[in-house]
């Protein structure tokens, strides 16, 4: 592929073998031996460990150009900064002043929205395709995955510049999948506690060891590298981003799939993270079916 030439995200392109190291990850040939290992070592991992890798996905060549694109990126950035707990709930008095939904950390949140990303870019690309989902679903193990409907979610950039982190928090989806395309020169560590809750319940005494800082056992660190893919159970596992030191941003791009089509992210926290709500948002919060799972957020 020429210098010149500009390639589109497109729902039907099966090929990435110009972003992907397809040899040692053959998306084409999907049901193939090498392929069947990679899923059944993913969800090997995932059950035990609620995260898996894959590291060095994509190519040398497309990474350094997916890098430039998040530099580029990095200056639409929205910054929200807000003392929050790890379910993103107001403040509960009631409850004992050590209770972990008591305990309000800072956070600066730095997002480029999915419709400030350009069709061109690499990461649009690699979301939108069919072999990245038919990916993602066999290692979930879902028949199938769907983009979000939301028009600012589903695919957005993470920007933590120098003295920023991402304290302990869940997320809304059950399964994350991430890459990093700019690792900063001190900090930006991954820490998450796996599985830590369930839909059965919040574990609030083991969770609030770990915010509390009393409990330095359960976390583990997960140092990535550019061009790693990561898959993670987020909305079970607590996790958070330690503070990014040095002078370079920390940017990770955020892929976010559903298990149904038409998913639109929540109002309240579509206006907390990126500063704006659409109509969609608006009208998705007036037809919002409860979750089933009980879990707070």
């Amino acid at each position: 592929m020429s210098d010149a030439a500009v390639v589109l995200a497109d729902a039907e392109r099966t090929d990435l073998s110009d972003l992907v190291d397809t040899e040692r990850y053959p998306l084409e040939d999907f049901a193939g031996p090498r392929m069947r290992d990679v899923i059944e070592r993913v969800r090997a991992d995932l059950d035990a460990d609620g995260c898996a890798v894959l590291r060095g996905f994509m190519r040398p060549d497309a990474l350094e150009r997916a890098r430039t694109e998040g530099r580029q990126l990095a200056a639409k950035t929205f910054y929200s900064s807000a003392r929050v707990n790890a379910w993103f709930t107001r403040d509960a008095p009631s409850l004992e002043a050590s209770d972990p939904r008591r305990i309000f950390m800072d956070r600066t949140s730095g997002f480029v929205t999915r419709d400030m990303i350009p069709a061109d870019m690499i990461i649009q690309q690699i979301y939108v395709s069919p072999v990245m989902k038919r990916l993602v679903a066999a290692c979930i193990g879902e028949a199938e995955v769907f983009e979000y409907a939301d028009p600012f979610a589903g695919l957005v950039q993470n920007v933590l510049p120098p003295g920023t982190c991402q304290p302990w928090h869940y997320d809304t989806n059950e399964y994350i999948v991430t890459m990093m395309t700019e690792k900063p020169d001190i900090g930006g560590e991954f820490e998450y506690c796996p599985n830590i809750r369930s839909a059965a319940g919040e574990n609030y005494g083991r969770v609030g060891a770990v915010i509390r800082g009393e409990d330095r056992d359960t976390p583990k660190t997960l140092r990535l590298e550019p061009g790693d893919l990561q898959l993670f159970k987020g909305r079970y596992s607590l996790h958070r981003v330690t503070e990014v030191g040095g002078e370079r941003q920390r940017h990770t791009a955020i892929f976010a799939y559903s298990q149904q089509p038409g998913v639109v992210g929540r109002l309240e926290r579509t206006r907390q993270l990126y500063g704006r709500v659409s109509e969609a948002h608006i009208q998705a919060e007036r037809e919002r079916v409860e979750r089933t799972d009980g879990l707070l957020d």
